[in-house]
């Protein structure tokens, strides 16, 4: 069950993969950098201290940068505690698959994934009483994981999973930040 699993995964890779135009190459490797974002992570944190005053504002995004670093942590620890290797590092999928990227550390699961949903989720849970148009923020993660498949160094499992994981993490800190600013 498993092998088959694996196999539906690599297959669904390389068909999505293989979706992709050069001519769009220079804009998925743009949308999957990080920094390429710097601009939505100031307006998210003018959010926060928009929507929320004086200390909540800070315990916000305390909370905010606690879920994130969690996240990542608890994502490289999988990594390399599982050990698969990305799609461009497999011998046998070179042929098959355009690989824009040639990174090097372990694939499952994704890190651009598990981090993107734990921030947008975390802010959509702080911030939909105060704004219907939060929802929209998931067009970031979607893009954002979408980039991965079309440079070729993640498996869809990757992204599922680790979108998962980012969605538990942000209900976490969502609910220490409503605990402590509830206390305070």
């Amino acid at each position: 069950m498993f092998e088959t699993l694996k196999k539906w995964d690599r297959e669904f890779f390389i068909y999505l993969n293989n979706l992709g135009f050069e001519e769009f190459d220079s804009f998925w490797l743009f949308v999957t950098q990080i920094e390429s974002w710097t601009a939505l992570f100031v307006f998210l944190i003018g959010f926060i201290f928009y929507y929320y005053k004086g200390k909540n504002a800070w315990i916000t995004l305390f909370f905010l940068i606690f879920t994130f670093i969690l996240t990542i942590t608890f994502t490289h620890l999988v990594k390399e505690f599982v050990g698969r290797l990305r799609p461009n590092n497999v011998e046998e999928l070179s042929q098959f698959i355009r690989a824009l990227q040639k990174p090097t550390s372990y694939s499952f699961f994704s890190g651009h994934a598990s981090s993107s949903f734990s921030i947008t989720t975390f802010m959509v849970l702080t911030l939909r009483k105060y704004n219907k148009w939060i929802y929209l923020l998931y067009l970031w993660p979607m893009l954002f994981v979408l980039s991965r498949i079309y440079v070729g160094v993640h498996y869809p499992s990757d992204i599922l999973i680790g979108s998962g994981v980012g969605v538990a993490f942000a209900f976490l800190g969502y609910f220490l930040c409503g605990l402590t600013i509830k206390r305070l």
